[in-house]
C-alpha cells in the first residue's frame, strides 16, 4: 500500500517559517492574492520515491534543509518503482497527475519516454545543472536529472567464503551452494549480470535466462528487498551476493563482515535520479526539487551517508570516503552500462520469465 510521508520540519526551519508568515501577515498580499515575494505560489512537492534509508535521506538532506526554509513541504508518495511506473501511465490522460517529481534509476527512463509521460526538461530552470559532470549530462538523457551513482560489485564474507571471488560467475561456483543471496526487486540488474556471467552484454536475454536457470539449480535465497538482504549478510544466513558498492559501504559501516571486489565479467553502472511527469500539478516545485538535489552538500550528505558518488563536480569528499565509495581507473574500465532499449522493449517480458521461472518452486 502507497504510504504518504509528511517530513518532520525542524525547530528552526518551523520558526523560519513562522517569521516568513508574520512578514507576509504585515507586508499583505500582492495584486490579486498572489503571495509575498520570494514565497511558492504552491508549497506543497509530491515526490513519488521508493521508501526506506532512500526517502528518508531525501528528507534528510533535501526536503528540511534545502527545501523547507524557502517555504516548500515535500510530501514522499513511496511505492516500489514498478508500481510507481504503472500509475505514472495510467495518470497520463488527466490533466493533472498526483505526483510532481519521480524518483527512478536511468533503466526506467527509455520505458516511460516511449510512454510519452515524462517532461523534457528545461535547464535554464537549474542553476545547478551546469555543475553536472559531463558523464552525467542531461542532454544524454534530457527526461532525467541525475542524483547519485555507484557500480554493481561482488560482496562476499570472507568468513564464509574462503576463495576469494574474481568475478559475478562466483555465484554459479557449486562450492558456495546456499551461500548466495538474490534481491527480488533488482531482478532486472541481476538478469543483466547473468547475461555477463553467460559471455553476452546486457541486453542479451536469451543468455540470460539460460544463466538464471542454471543458478536456480544452486538454490540461491531471494530476498525481496535490499534491507532483507542486508540483514541476511549481518547474520550470515548467506555470504556472497551481487550489490551497488554504495550498500556495501553502509553495510560495512553497521558492522557486516564484507569485502567487495569488482567484477571481472564487468561493473554494471547504476545512476538514480529524477524525473517530472508532464502532468505535473506544481511545476514550480518540481523544478525547486531537481535543483536542490543537485546541491553540492546534498550530494556530499548522500556520499556520507549512503556511499553514493556525486554527480556533480562541486561536490567535497573526503579523500579517505572517496576510496570507499568510487572506483579507481582501471575499475572504472570495467563499467558497463545497461542497454536502456532492450529494457524499455521487454522489460514485462523479463520480469514474467523473473517471477514464473526464475521464482517458481
Amino acid at each position: 500500500m502507497t504510504r504518504l510521508k509528511t517530513p518532520t520540519i525542524s525547530r528552526r526551519a518551523a520558526l523560519k517559517g513562522a517569521g516568513a508568515a508574520a512578514a507576509t501577515g504585515a507586508l499583505g498580499a500582492l495584486a490579486g492574492g498572489a503571495p509575498a515575494w520570494g514565497q511558492p505560489a504552491n508549497p506543497r512537492i509530491v515526490l513519488s520515491t521508493w521508501g526506506g534509508d532512500y526517502s528518508m535521506l531525501l528528507t534528510k538532506h533535501v526536503s528540511t534543509p534545502v527545501l523547507a526554509p524557502k517555504g516548500w513541504q515535500v510530501v514522499n508518495d513511496e511505492a516500489q518503482v514498478q508500481q510507481r511506473k504503472t500509475k505514472l501511465i495510467a495518470e497520463k490522460r488527466l490533466p493533472k497527475g498526483t505526483s510532481d517529481v519521480s524518483a527512478l534509476t536511468a533503466t526506467d527512463i527509455a520505458e516511460l519516454r516511449d510512454a510519452d509521460v515524462l517532461e523534457k526538461l528545461d535547464l535554464s530552470k537549474l542553476k545547478n545543472a551546469r555543475n553536472i559532470i559531463k558523464t552525467f549530462s542531461i542532454a544524454d538523457s534530457p527526461y532525467f536529472s541525475p542524483h547519485i551513482y555507484s557500480g554493481k560489485v561482488v560482496l562476499y564474507n570472507p568468513k564464509l567464503i574462503k576463495k576469494v571471488p574474481t568475478g559475478i560467475a562466483d555465484l554459479w561456483d557449486p562450492a558456495n551452494q546456499g551461500k548466495v543471496g538474490v534481491v527480488d526487486i533488482q531482478h532486472v540488474y541481476t538478469t543483466m549480470a547473468a547475461a555477463l556471467v553467460a559471455g553476452g552484454k546486457t541486453g542479451d536475454f536469451e543468455k540470460a535466462k539460460k544463466a538464471l536457470l542454471d543458478l536456480k539449480k544452486l538454490k540461491p535465497r531471494i530476498y525481496p528487498s535490499n534491507e532483507a538482504l542486508a540483514q541476511a549478510l549481518k547474520t550470515e544466513e548467506v555470504g556472497l551476493c551481487i550489490m551497488w558498492k554504495a550498500r556495501a559501504v553502509q553495510w560495512q559501516n553497521a558492522g557486516t563482515n564484507i569485502l567487495t571486489v569488482a567484477p571481472k565479467e564487468g561493473l554494471i553502472t547504476y545512476v538514480s535520479g529524477f524525473s517530472v511527469p508532464k502532468n505535473a500539478p506544481n511545476r514550480e516545485g518540481s523544478y525547486a526539487f531537481l535543483d536542490a538535489a543537485l546541491e553540492a552538500s546534498v550530494q556530499q550528505g548522500f556520499a556520507a551517508d549512503m556511499g553514493y558518488n556525486p554527480v556533480v563536480g562541486n561536490a567535497k569528499v573526503p579523500e579517505d570516503l572517496r576510496k570507499r565509495i568510487g572506483f579507481t581507473d582501471a575499475e572504472q574500465k570495467l563499467f558497463v552500462n545497461p542497454d536502456l532499449d532492450f529494457l524499455a522493449k521487454r522489460a514485462v517480458e523479463l520480469k514474467d520469465f523473473w517471477d514464473k521461472q526464475f521464482k517458481a518452486a
